[in-house]
């Protein structure tokens, strides 16, 4: 049997994405050629990137909207820094909600001023700041849809005229939200859509093209739009594994589907968590994350065996955060309700022998 994934990224996959990417590594199109061994310009791949976006763009609702996707290389590391320097004239508006978006106002600040709007960091970012006004002079407002360091989520979105730019690398396709509300997406494939190796970066086209500087081509929006992802080889890999989950997605019953799904998943363990006397959640309750759970023993004691009895159990990654300990179960949306379960069954065990 397979692990119980909960690995917070590179995360867990649909079975049958694994299948066909493995088959296509073999023997692509049945052409007798790896997917991994032919040009990126072939009519085959061609059709495979763009089949990729136009799937990012429909089980977004952003179709005819004036969006494009883009599947670009660097992580979400690297939109940390094209962001600033496709979109930032003067100032921006950030807000501080875990490591990411701490990491991403260090590269903002690089091309000018950064009004960090409200921070979560006085409680070690254990929740969202809620009360915070945006600048109406702000090139745009940043902000982190889910924490997987911290486990935090965030459950709306401010009201603004300013453009909303939205790193959405770990919750991105889990949830029903109104995503014309934002003006630029980001998302890392590995923690909800596919293999390391490439970014989904989503992007009304009207906010470009409003900086004084010179942007250099491997980091300018514009000119992997106009050359349609192909400004350099694409992660050829990546993209079809992507592209494969979301048409997965698509056939369930796209994001209306798999909310219902996470939230069946979130409400389980977080019960349990809630209940059992022998572990306690580490972030504000209305803040949690429903793609990572985080949370501790009560009786740090008790590590040694309850890491043998999940370990025991199939259950792969469940370590927290190296910054921040205790545990973390990661719950995208390739996770089956099973294997919750799976992880519930062990708490309670750990409840029933001590």
């Amino acid at each position: 049997m397979k692990k119980h994934n909960f690995s917070a990224g590179p995360c867990i996959l649909p079975e049958e994405v694994l299948q066909k990417a493995s088959e296509a590594i073999l023997n692509f199109n049945d052409d007798n050629l790896s997917l991994i061994e032919i040009s990126h310009r072939s009519k085959p791949f061609v059709n495979v990137i763009e089949k990729a976006k136009s799937l990012a763009l429909e089980l977004l609702g952003l179709e005819n909207k004036g969006y494009k996707a883009l599947f670009l290389h660097g992580g979400a590391s690297m939109e940390f820094l094209m962001v600033a320097y496709n979109l930032l004239n003067k100032k921006a508006a950030y807000l501080n909600t875990g490591t990411w978006s701490t990491k991403a106002i260090k590269e903002a600040k690089e091309f000018g001023e950064i009004i960090e709007v409200a921070s979560s960091k006085d409680k070690g970012f254990s929740y969202i700041p809620k009360e915070y006004s945006i600048p109406k002079d702000a090139d745009y407002f940043h902000c982190t849809s889910n924490n997987t360091v911290a486990g935090t989520q965030m459950k709306s979105f401010p009201e603004t005229d300013v453009p909303m730019v939205c790193d959405m690398s770990s919750d991105i396709f889990s949830r029903q939200l109104d995503f014309e509300k934002f003006d630029l997406i980001y998302a890392g494939a590995q923690k909800n859509m596919g293999p390391a190796g490439t970014t989904l970066v989503i992007i009304k086209e009207e906010i470009l093209g409003k900086v004084n500087r010179h942007i250099p081509s491997m980091l300018n929006y514009q000119v992997h739009l106009e050359k349609e992802s192909m400004f350099n080889t694409p992660a050829v890999f990546p993209v079809y594994v992507s592209m494969l989950t979301l048409q997965w997605l698509k056939d369930l019953g796209g994001i209306p589907f798999i909310e219902k799904v996470n939230e069946k998943k979130a409400e389980l363990l977080y019960a349990e968590i809630d209940r059992n006397p022998l572990f306690k959640g580490i972030v504000a309750k209305e803040d949690r994350s429903i793609m990572n759970a985080t949370f501790v023993l009560t009786d740090e004691s008790l590590s040694e065996k309850f890491d043998k009895m999940w370990q025991d159990a199939n259950i792969n990654g469940l370590h927290g955060h190296r910054s921040v300990g205790g545990y973390r179960a990661s719950m995208y949306n390739a996770l089956p309700l099973y294997s919750v379960q799976a992880l519930v069954d062990v708490m309670q065990e750990l409840e029933r022998n001590n």
